[in-house]
Protein backbone atom coordinates (compact mmCIF):
# COMPACT_ATOMS: atom_id res chain seq x y z
CA UNK A 1 0.00 0.00 0.00
CA UNK A 2 1.35 3.30 -0.89
CA UNK A 3 2.18 5.97 1.96
CA UNK A 4 -0.47 8.82 2.26
CA UNK A 5 2.51 11.31 3.40
CA UNK A 6 -0.61 13.14 5.57
CA UNK A 7 1.68 14.29 7.62
CA UNK A 8 4.22 15.53 5.06
CA UNK A 9 1.33 17.97 3.06
CA UNK A 10 0.40 19.01 6.45
CA UNK A 11 3.42 20.19 7.65
CA UNK A 12 4.95 21.16 4.27
CA UNK A 13 1.46 23.66 3.91
CA UNK A 14 1.51 24.86 7.21
CA UNK A 15 5.04 26.02 6.40
CA UNK A 16 4.50 27.46 3.28
CA UNK A 17 2.26 29.58 4.60
CA UNK A 18 3.84 31.02 7.02
CA UNK A 19 6.53 31.96 4.84
CA UNK A 20 4.40 33.35 2.22
CA UNK A 21 3.08 35.80 5.62
CA UNK A 22 6.53 36.65 6.08
CA UNK A 23 7.28 37.53 2.35
CA UNK A 24 4.12 39.88 2.34
CA UNK A 25 4.81 41.77 5.35
CA UNK A 26 8.44 42.33 3.83
CA UNK A 27 6.81 43.78 0.79
CA UNK A 28 3.77 45.80 2.83
CA UNK A 29 5.81 47.40 5.34
CA UNK A 30 9.29 48.08 3.55
CA UNK A 31 10.19 48.39 0.28
CA UNK A 32 12.50 45.01 -0.28
CA UNK A 33 15.97 45.51 -1.60
CA UNK A 34 18.26 43.38 -3.48
CA UNK A 35 21.51 41.84 -1.82
CA UNK A 36 23.76 40.90 -4.00
CA UNK A 37 25.00 37.69 -3.90
CA UNK A 38 28.58 35.99 -5.06
CA UNK A 39 26.97 35.01 -8.16
CA UNK A 40 25.76 38.08 -8.27
CA UNK A 41 22.16 37.35 -8.72
CA UNK A 42 19.30 38.81 -5.95
CA UNK A 43 18.35 37.77 -2.63
CA UNK A 44 16.22 39.94 0.30
CA UNK A 45 15.98 39.59 4.05
CA UNK A 46 12.60 38.12 2.69
CA UNK A 47 14.16 35.07 0.79
CA UNK A 48 16.49 34.58 3.74
CA UNK A 49 13.55 34.76 6.89
CA UNK A 50 10.89 32.56 4.42
CA UNK A 51 14.12 29.89 4.86
CA UNK A 52 14.27 30.18 8.26
CA UNK A 53 11.01 29.79 9.12
CA UNK A 54 10.45 26.52 6.80
CA UNK A 55 13.62 25.15 7.78
CA UNK A 56 12.91 25.54 11.17
CA UNK A 57 9.40 23.60 10.56
CA UNK A 58 10.86 20.70 8.46
CA UNK A 59 13.42 20.06 10.89
CA UNK A 60 11.06 20.10 13.81
CA UNK A 61 8.65 17.55 12.11
CA UNK A 62 11.12 15.54 10.34
CA UNK A 63 14.45 15.88 12.02
CA UNK A 64 16.47 13.67 10.40
CA UNK A 65 15.18 14.70 6.63
CA UNK A 66 17.94 16.79 4.97
CA UNK A 67 17.42 19.75 3.68
CA UNK A 68 18.54 21.29 0.41
CA UNK A 69 17.80 24.76 0.03
CA UNK A 70 18.85 27.76 -2.13
CA UNK A 71 20.16 30.59 0.58
CA UNK A 72 22.51 29.93 3.19
CA UNK A 73 23.73 32.44 5.78
CA UNK A 74 26.94 32.73 4.99
CA UNK A 75 26.66 36.24 3.53
CA UNK A 76 24.48 37.13 6.51
CA UNK A 77 26.91 35.78 9.35
CA UNK A 78 29.50 38.60 8.08
CA UNK A 79 30.26 41.72 10.66
CA UNK A 80 29.04 44.25 7.76
CA UNK A 81 25.77 42.24 7.26
CA UNK A 82 24.78 42.76 10.97
CA UNK A 83 22.34 45.27 10.22
CA UNK A 84 20.17 42.80 7.21
CA UNK A 85 20.59 40.12 9.82
CA UNK A 86 19.32 42.32 12.29
CA UNK A 87 16.35 42.85 9.65
CA UNK A 88 15.49 39.02 9.08
CA UNK A 89 15.60 38.45 12.74
CA UNK A 90 13.21 41.30 13.37
CA UNK A 91 10.72 39.79 10.49
CA UNK A 92 10.98 36.29 12.11
CA UNK A 93 9.85 37.72 15.29
CA UNK A 94 6.62 38.48 13.91
CA UNK A 95 5.45 34.99 13.38
CA UNK A 96 8.42 33.30 15.93
CA UNK A 97 8.83 35.72 18.94
CA UNK A 98 11.69 34.16 20.60
CA UNK A 99 14.03 33.57 17.43
CA UNK A 100 17.39 35.86 17.77
CA UNK A 101 20.05 36.64 14.87
CA UNK A 102 22.15 33.30 16.10
CA UNK A 103 18.94 31.11 15.45
CA UNK A 104 17.74 32.25 12.87
CA UNK A 105 20.81 32.21 11.06
CA UNK A 106 21.45 28.40 11.95
CA UNK A 107 18.00 27.49 10.71
CA UNK A 108 18.85 29.44 7.33
CA UNK A 109 21.98 26.66 7.19
CA UNK A 110 19.70 23.63 8.07
CA UNK A 111 19.47 24.10 4.10
CA UNK A 112 22.74 23.17 3.59
CA UNK A 113 21.93 19.45 3.12
CA UNK A 114 22.72 17.11 0.78
CA UNK A 115 21.10 14.69 -1.83
CA UNK A 116 20.18 11.62 -0.60
CA UNK A 117 17.62 8.65 -0.57
CA UNK A 118 14.62 10.94 1.06
CA UNK A 119 15.41 15.01 1.73
CA UNK A 120 13.28 17.71 0.92
CA UNK A 121 14.40 20.76 -1.42
CA UNK A 122 13.20 24.17 -1.12
CA UNK A 123 13.61 27.41 -3.03
CA UNK A 124 12.51 30.32 -0.68
CA UNK A 125 11.55 32.77 -2.73
CA UNK A 126 12.24 31.89 -6.66
CA UNK A 127 11.30 34.52 -8.59
CA UNK A 128 12.95 37.24 -6.44
CA UNK A 129 12.69 39.77 -9.66
CA UNK A 130 9.66 39.34 -9.29
CA UNK A 131 9.24 39.71 -5.72
CA UNK A 132 11.36 42.97 -5.69
CA UNK A 133 8.99 44.27 -8.51
CA UNK A 134 5.73 43.51 -6.81
CA UNK A 135 4.71 40.66 -9.29
CA UNK A 136 4.55 36.66 -9.29
CA UNK A 137 6.75 34.71 -7.38
CA UNK A 138 6.83 31.26 -5.44
CA UNK A 139 7.66 29.46 -2.35
CA UNK A 140 8.67 26.31 -3.34
CA UNK A 141 8.79 23.28 -0.78
CA UNK A 142 8.91 19.32 -2.24
CA UNK A 143 10.01 16.06 -0.66
CA UNK A 144 11.88 13.69 -2.76
CA UNK A 145 12.14 10.12 -1.86
CA UNK A 146 14.35 7.50 -4.10
CA UNK A 147 14.61 10.75 -6.63
CA UNK A 148 10.81 10.92 -7.18
CA UNK A 149 8.65 14.06 -5.83
CA UNK A 150 6.60 12.92 -3.79
CA UNK A 151 5.27 15.92 -2.16
CA UNK A 152 5.40 19.38 -3.25
CA UNK A 153 3.69 22.61 -2.08
CA UNK A 154 3.63 26.13 -3.45
CA UNK A 155 3.11 29.22 -1.82
CA UNK A 156 1.98 31.76 -4.82
CA UNK A 157 1.17 35.27 -2.24
CA UNK A 158 0.49 37.37 -5.93
CA UNK A 159 -1.54 34.59 -7.63
CA UNK A 160 -4.74 36.01 -8.72
CA UNK A 161 -7.91 33.98 -8.24
CA UNK A 162 -9.46 35.52 -11.12
CA UNK A 163 -7.45 36.63 -13.86
CA UNK A 164 -10.24 38.26 -15.32
CA UNK A 165 -9.56 40.49 -12.87
CA UNK A 166 -6.01 39.80 -11.43
CA UNK A 167 -5.53 43.18 -9.34
CA UNK A 168 -8.38 42.06 -6.98
CA UNK A 169 -8.36 38.48 -4.23
CA UNK A 170 -4.77 37.22 -4.53
CA UNK A 171 -3.26 34.00 -3.28
CA UNK A 172 -3.09 30.49 -4.25
CA UNK A 173 -1.28 27.39 -2.61
CA UNK A 174 -0.50 24.91 -4.85
CA UNK A 175 -0.35 21.06 -3.46
CA UNK A 176 -0.09 18.14 -4.32
CA UNK A 177 1.18 14.23 -3.18
CA UNK A 178 2.07 11.62 -5.36
CA UNK A 179 -0.48 9.41 -6.85
CA UNK A 180 -2.92 11.69 -5.26
CA UNK A 181 -3.80 14.54 -7.01
CA UNK A 182 -3.27 18.06 -6.76
CA UNK A 183 -5.08 21.30 -5.19
CA UNK A 184 -5.09 24.91 -5.39
CA UNK A 185 -5.94 26.23 -1.62
CA UNK A 186 -6.88 29.81 -1.75
CA UNK A 187 -4.91 31.86 1.09
CA UNK A 188 -7.14 34.23 2.48
CA UNK A 189 -10.77 31.65 2.89
CA UNK A 190 -8.72 28.24 3.28
CA UNK A 191 -10.87 26.96 0.65
CA UNK A 192 -9.36 24.37 -1.68
CA UNK A 193 -10.44 23.17 -4.88
CA UNK A 194 -8.79 20.47 -7.15
CA UNK A 195 -6.56 20.65 -9.89
CA UNK A 196 -6.89 19.92 -13.43
CA UNK A 197 -4.93 20.98 -16.43
CA UNK A 198 -6.72 22.15 -19.36
CA UNK A 199 -7.33 19.90 -22.57
CA UNK A 200 -10.06 21.01 -24.62
CA UNK A 201 -8.68 22.63 -27.99
CA UNK A 202 -11.50 25.48 -27.97
CA UNK A 203 -9.98 27.51 -25.08
CA UNK A 204 -8.87 30.16 -24.52
CA UNK A 205 -6.13 28.99 -22.21
CA UNK A 206 -4.42 26.92 -24.79
CA UNK A 207 -1.66 29.22 -24.83
CA UNK A 208 2.07 29.03 -23.68
CA UNK A 209 3.23 30.38 -20.49
CA UNK A 210 7.06 31.93 -20.24
CA UNK A 211 9.22 33.93 -17.93
CA UNK A 212 9.42 37.72 -17.98
CA UNK A 213 13.22 37.76 -18.13
CA UNK A 214 14.06 37.34 -21.48
CA UNK A 215 17.29 35.42 -20.68
CA UNK A 216 15.07 32.29 -18.66
CA UNK A 217 15.14 30.75 -22.18
CA UNK A 218 15.25 31.02 -25.96
CA UNK A 219 12.15 32.97 -25.83
CA UNK A 220 12.25 32.96 -29.52
CA UNK A 221 12.62 29.32 -30.24
CA UNK A 222 10.06 28.70 -27.34
CA UNK A 223 7.59 31.13 -29.56
CA UNK A 224 8.10 29.25 -32.80
CA UNK A 225 7.26 25.69 -31.11
CA UNK A 226 4.20 26.75 -29.24
CA UNK A 227 3.36 28.19 -32.84
CA UNK A 228 4.11 25.32 -34.77
CA UNK A 229 2.04 22.95 -32.39
CA UNK A 230 -1.08 25.73 -33.22
CA UNK A 231 -0.65 27.80 -29.96
CA UNK A 232 -1.75 31.09 -31.41
CA UNK A 233 -2.45 33.42 -28.52
CA UNK A 234 -0.16 35.44 -27.16
CA UNK A 235 1.82 33.75 -24.37
CA UNK A 236 0.84 34.71 -21.06
CA UNK A 237 4.29 36.13 -18.65
CA UNK A 238 4.91 35.52 -15.12
CA UNK A 239 7.81 35.06 -12.78
CA UNK A 240 8.94 31.95 -11.28
CA UNK A 241 7.47 28.16 -10.87
CA UNK A 242 4.02 30.20 -10.59
CA UNK A 243 4.41 29.54 -14.44
CA UNK A 244 3.93 25.64 -13.51
CA UNK A 245 0.41 26.44 -11.40
CA UNK A 246 -0.72 28.28 -14.41
CA UNK A 247 -0.74 25.32 -16.47
CA UNK A 248 -1.74 23.12 -13.60
CA UNK A 249 -4.83 25.61 -13.35
CA UNK A 250 -5.46 25.35 -16.80
CA UNK A 251 -4.63 29.13 -17.39
CA UNK A 252 -2.34 27.70 -20.05
CA UNK A 253 -1.28 24.43 -21.69
CA UNK A 254 2.58 24.77 -22.43
CA UNK A 255 5.22 25.97 -20.18
CA UNK A 256 9.11 25.72 -21.84
CA UNK A 257 12.14 26.58 -20.96
CA UNK A 258 14.66 26.43 -23.75
CA UNK A 259 18.32 26.11 -23.04
CA UNK A 260 20.56 28.75 -24.77
CA UNK A 261 22.99 27.63 -27.89
CA UNK A 262 25.47 30.08 -26.24
CA UNK A 263 25.36 28.48 -23.14
CA UNK A 264 24.90 24.70 -23.52
CA UNK A 265 26.23 23.48 -20.11
CA UNK A 266 23.69 25.03 -17.96
CA UNK A 267 21.62 22.68 -15.94
CA UNK A 268 18.71 23.36 -13.78
CA UNK A 269 18.69 23.45 -9.99
CA UNK A 270 16.21 21.17 -8.41
CA UNK A 271 14.54 23.57 -6.35
CA UNK A 272 13.36 25.79 -9.32
CA UNK A 273 11.30 22.63 -10.58
CA UNK A 274 10.64 20.09 -8.34
CA UNK A 275 7.50 21.53 -6.61
CA UNK A 276 6.24 22.36 -9.50
CA UNK A 277 6.49 19.26 -11.77
CA UNK A 278 4.65 17.47 -9.29
CA UNK A 279 2.02 19.94 -9.09
CA UNK A 280 1.08 19.84 -12.96
CA UNK A 281 1.93 16.04 -12.88
CA UNK A 282 -0.97 15.56 -10.57
CA UNK A 283 -3.28 17.78 -12.48
CA UNK A 284 -2.69 15.31 -15.21
CA UNK A 285 -0.21 16.72 -17.15
CA UNK A 286 3.53 15.86 -18.17
CA UNK A 287 6.36 17.21 -17.01
CA UNK A 288 10.42 15.93 -19.18
CA UNK A 289 13.41 17.59 -20.38
CA UNK A 290 13.69 18.07 -24.09
CA UNK A 291 14.62 15.40 -24.99
CA UNK A 292 11.08 13.56 -23.57
CA UNK A 293 13.43 12.41 -20.11
CA UNK A 294 11.85 12.46 -16.80
CA UNK A 295 13.57 15.62 -14.57
CA UNK A 296 16.47 13.69 -12.44
CA UNK A 297 16.40 14.56 -8.85
CA UNK A 298 18.78 12.00 -7.06
CA UNK A 299 21.76 12.82 -8.58
CA UNK A 300 22.48 16.14 -7.15
CA UNK A 301 21.89 20.23 -6.78
CA UNK A 302 22.05 20.49 -10.65
CA UNK A 303 19.90 18.19 -13.10
CA UNK A 304 22.79 17.28 -14.81
CA UNK A 305 21.17 14.46 -16.94
CA UNK A 306 18.73 16.34 -18.48
CA UNK A 307 18.52 20.03 -20.57
CA UNK A 308 15.36 22.47 -20.67
CA UNK A 309 12.03 21.88 -19.13
CA UNK A 310 9.02 20.68 -21.15
CA UNK A 311 5.34 21.30 -18.96
CA UNK A 312 2.55 20.63 -20.69
CA UNK A 313 -0.99 19.35 -20.27
CA UNK A 314 -0.05 16.36 -21.53
CA UNK A 315 -1.96 16.30 -24.69
CA UNK A 316 0.59 18.35 -26.81
CA UNK A 317 4.12 17.04 -25.03
CA UNK A 318 4.53 14.33 -28.10
CA UNK A 319 3.74 17.18 -30.39
CA UNK A 320 6.26 19.67 -28.34
CA UNK A 321 8.81 16.96 -28.02
CA UNK A 322 8.37 16.46 -32.32
CA UNK A 323 9.16 20.07 -33.14
CA UNK A 324 12.19 19.74 -30.85
CA UNK A 325 13.78 17.16 -32.27
CA UNK A 326 13.22 18.16 -35.83
CA UNK A 327 14.38 21.60 -35.07
CA UNK A 328 17.29 20.79 -32.56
Amino acid sequence: MARAYDRERQVAIAAVKAAAQLCEQVRANRSPEAIQKQDKSPVTIADFGAQAIICRAIRQAFPEDPIVGEEDAALLRQPEMADQLAQVTQQVQRLLPDATPTSVANWIDQGNGQVCSRYWTLDPIDGTKGFLRGDQYAIALALIEDGEVKVGVMGCPAFPLDWQQPDQHQGILFAAVRGQGASQIYLDTEAALPLQVVTANHTEAFRLVESIEAAHGDQEKQRLVAEAIGLQRPPLQMDSQAKYGAVAAGLAVLYLRLPWSKTPEYRENIWDHAAGAIVIEEAGGRVTDIAGQPLDFATGVKMMHNRGIVASNGVLHEAVLAVLQQTG
